[in-house]
């Protein structure tokens, strides 16, 4: 746990959290890898899904959560525990939900809100999310609760699982150049908790 308070005490200090910065190079890396291994065909029989964009955001993903970090106020640990909750998220879908240009946005603010409200005593209100994801009210209201259920409302996080994820995390910040992970799309059911899909394992792949 010492490691993980280190990565967090450290992330405080920053205009641009370390702990941010290699998220969102976890999160970049899945989803142009998802891109790049897609065709058109996938594309358009990709599942329906709320957190998929009819378009692609005109915002990198990096530029996405430096904005989170700069308005949202929330404490560097949130976006450790966000981690968790988007590796939670896709481990329990029983839809295959791909990580990908049109979807990373989306998942990555509404882990955030849930992280921030799990975690934080004092928070901006679900408004104020909304605005500084670039979405409405009522579908930043939607995806938290669409994400909620996805994540079957397992929101405690123990102070193990924490270092785990920190140290991944870590582990990405040493290997920022390495090549993207082998991933198409980061989608578990219940039944298949043996396969290496996670965006735990995806990071931890890369390294």
């Amino acid at each position: 746990m010492a490691e993980g308070t280190e990565l967090v005490e450290e992330s405080a200090k920053q205009d641009m959290p370390r702990v941010v910065a290699a998220l969102a190079g976890i999160l970049e890396r899945v989803a142009g890898r998802n891109d790049a291994a897609t065709t058109p065909a996938e594309l358009a029989a990709a599942p329906a899904s709320p957190f998929r964009a009819m378009t692609k955001p005109g915002i990198s993903v990096r530029a996405y959560a430096a904005r989170i970090a700069r308005f949202a106020g929330c404490s560097p640990a949130c976006y450790v525990v966000a981690y968790i909750y988007l590796d939670r998220l896709l481990r329990r879908s029983r839809r295959c939900l791909a990580v990908d240009s049109y979807s990373v946005h989306r998942l990555l603010i509404t882990a955030v809100l849930s992280a921030v409200k799990f975690m934080d005593d004092i928070r901006y209100n679900n408004a104020y999310f909304a605005k500084v994801g670039g979405i409405s009210l009522a579908e930043m209201n939607y995806l938290e609760v669409d994400f909620l259920f996805g994540v079957g409302f397992d929101l405690n996080v123990t102070p193990e699982t924490f270092a785990d994820y920190c140290a991944v995390l870590q582990s990405e910040m040493l290997c920022a150049a390495a090549p993207p992970p082998r991933l198409h799309y980061c989608c578990l059911s219940e039944d298949d908790a043996g396969s290496s899909s996670s965006l735990r394992e995806a990071a931890m792949e890369a390294s």
